[in-house]
């Protein structure tokens, strides 16, 4: 019987050792204080103190980039999934008042393809460039018979800290007004239902999109999810923000009393916003009805921050500042039990 090499058994150890050699730029590219040595190590080591925190709480987050990958893979569009992987992950972490502090990704394949490999961690490193975090480390894994040839999957994990009297949400009373930050389109949720309608429509990746000039439905659709991290820290630092939510899956509904305490119900207002064009025509093409849509996609607010009322000029002008729309979508008023929310639309909204 000939000698046998793990080559054969569709694993190439030499392309793997090559894929870190090229990353290693975008790793060091992300470089911030606190971070000890670099990729190559058998784990990562962060200095809490040399990042300027005192009494710091760890705060931890993972999550994915769900069925966006089939476009992205169908599309050969790979540059900005990495984006969306760190936005996932980052997001969670700042609304609970942490500053994300490093970042690690898991990248799967059958087989390592090394262009396609490099420019999905070339959009992580840039993800965790927007965000002000450290990428230390990862793990590429090559399983011939799991994944059919040119698929893959991605999961992030990332650590951030807050000092403990800085945790999120605080204070939160009837009153505050809720300030609604616009997405850059679908993010990263919502899209097994997105695929599905496309098959309906009938429209090729390739086929120029409907709802946005210039645009290929694959672009279109693959815009990455905002990292909201920096405006976010700015607020809370100036002492204006008393809660955030990320608006991911089950969207505004599902999100906004995650960060409400008991007793406390947030009313929103549907016509202080209009629904972006990719929505519309997503609820338009497939016949789905407001209430589906509010409870499965973002609906063009990416995040909410909870403000005083007195503060809503200043954080406005603030997060304006800082590159964000803001809306004033609504407030928050009494209620008795579990908090709960209330969306108003007006007639057709989803049309």
């Amino acid at each position: 019987m000939p000698s046998m090499t793990y080559r054969d058994a569709g694993v190439d150890i030499d392309a793997g050792d090559a894929l870190v050699d090229k990353i290693k730029p975008f790793a060091k590219a992300t470089n911030r204080s606190g971070v000890m040595g670099g990729l190559g190590g058998f784990g990562a080591l962060f200095d809490l103190r040399a990042a300027g925190f005192q009494d710091p709480i760890l705060v931890s987050s993972t999550d994915g980039v769900g069925t966006k990958l089939r476009i992205a893979i169908d599309a050969d569009g790979h540059d900005t999934v990495g984006i969306d992987l760190v936005a996932m992950c980052v997001n969670d972490l700042v609304v609970q008042g942490a500053e994300p502090l490093f970042f690690l990704d898991y990248f799967a394949t059958g087989k390592l393809s090394l262009g396609e490999a490099s420019r999905v961690i070339r959009g992580i490193a840039k993800g965790c460039e927007i965000a002000g975090c450290a990428l230390v480390g990862g793990e590429t894994a090559e399983m011939p018979g799991m994944y059919h040839d040119g698929d893959y999957d991605l999961a992030g994990f990332s650590v951030g800290a807050a000092e403990r009297g800085d945790l999120l949400p605080k204070d939160v009373l009837p009153g505050d007004v809720v300030l609604g930050l616009a997405s850059t389109g679908v993010h990263s949720n919502g899209y097994s239902l997105v695929r599905r309608i496309v098959a309906v429509s009938g429209l090729a990746w390739t086929d120029a999109a409907p709802f946005a000039d210039g645009q290929t439905l694959s672009q279109a659709l693959l815009a990455p999810t905002k990292i909201y991290v920096k405006s976010l820290i700015a607020l809370h630092r100036a002492g204006l923000l008393q809660a955030a939510a990320h608006i991911t899956g089950g969207g505004l509904p599902g999100n906004l009393p995650r960060v409400l305490p008991d007793g406390v119900n947030a009313v929103i207002d549907g016509s202080a916003w209009s629904l972006p064009p990719v929505f519309a025509w997503l609820a338009r093409t497939g016949g789905v009805v407001a209430e589906e849509m509010l409870r499965v996609f973002n609906c063009g607010i990416g995040m909410c921050v909870v403000v005083r009322a007195a503060d809503v000029a200043a954080a406005t002008a603030l997060l304006e500042a800082q590159g964000e729309t803001v809306i004033r979508i609504g407030h928050l008023e009494a209620g008795s039990g579990e908090a709960e929310i209330r969306i108003d639309l007006p007639e057709g909204w989803a049309a």
